[in-house]
């Protein structure tokens, strides 16, 4: 009998690349500490490195598995790995992909929509490390200006510009379902101070399991 190869599809191909990516970038990041470690003959109080451990890591476990399942319905599953390589999702890659997505009318989980959302995020990769090479080599004459009192205003308003955009979309397309949502986070925001723009990557997963609940809640009553 000849052995026949089976072809991957293409989200059986995505899968493939996407893990062995995932696992590569994840043994890159752990390797920079422990050769480190190795170059300079110094190790981590284990103790203290212990203590900080089980800190902090439930609720990066915890917002990590919300993650998964907040994103992927959005960005597909081969956006979902470039993203989680990539990093900054809910401040570019998000919003890039479902620009993209929006103006070529199509849906994440749709494979046409896997292939424009993955290739939103490449280019919005490549273009934001363009941009970071150009402006390391450029930082220092344009230092006085990016630190112009006249400027700063402008840079303090960039995402919440990019967000507005977004939302207006959404919002005219969706506008009883996204009452909710704006409420809870407007409240949230206004009433718990110790939210603030660090908590953004947090926030997104807990406005989207909301979002769907109530969304849920308004179909059975035939308001949607």
């Amino acid at each position: 009998m000849k052995n026949v190869k089976k072809e991957l599809s293409y989200i059986d191909s995505v899968h493939r690349s996407g893990r062995i990516w995932g696992i590569v970038v994840g043994g890159v990041l752990i390797s920079f500490p422990i050769l480190l470690s190795l170059i300079f003959g110094t190790l981590p109080d284990l103790e203290v490195l212990a203590k900080g451990i089980i800190a902090t890591a439930p609720m990066y476990w915890a917002v990590g598995i919300v993650e998964i399942f907040t994103y992927v319905p959005m960005l597909g599953a081969g956006g979902t790995y470039l993203s989680f390589i990539t990093g900054n999702i809910s401040n570019l890659k998000l919003p890039c992909a479902i620009d993209a997505m929006e103006r070529a009318g199509v849906k994440a989980s749709d494979e046409e929509g896997e292939v424009i959302s993955t290739i939103a995020i490449a280019v919005s990769s490549i273009v934001t490390t363009a941009i970071i090479i150009i402006g390391v080599i450029c930082i220092v004459p344009l230092t006085p200006i990016l630190e112009s009192p006249i400027l700063e205003p402008a840079f303090d308003m960039i995402l919440p510009a990019l967000f507005g955009g977004l939302a207006v979309v959404f919002i005219s397309k969706n506008f009883k379902l996204s009452i909710a949502p704006i409420i809870l986070m407007l409240a949230l925001f206004i009433f718990v101070p110790a939210l603030n723009a660090s908590t953004v990557g947090i926030m997104v997963p807990v406005g989207v399991i909301f979002t769907v609940a109530v969304a849920r809640i308004l179909y059975k009553k035939g308001v949607l």
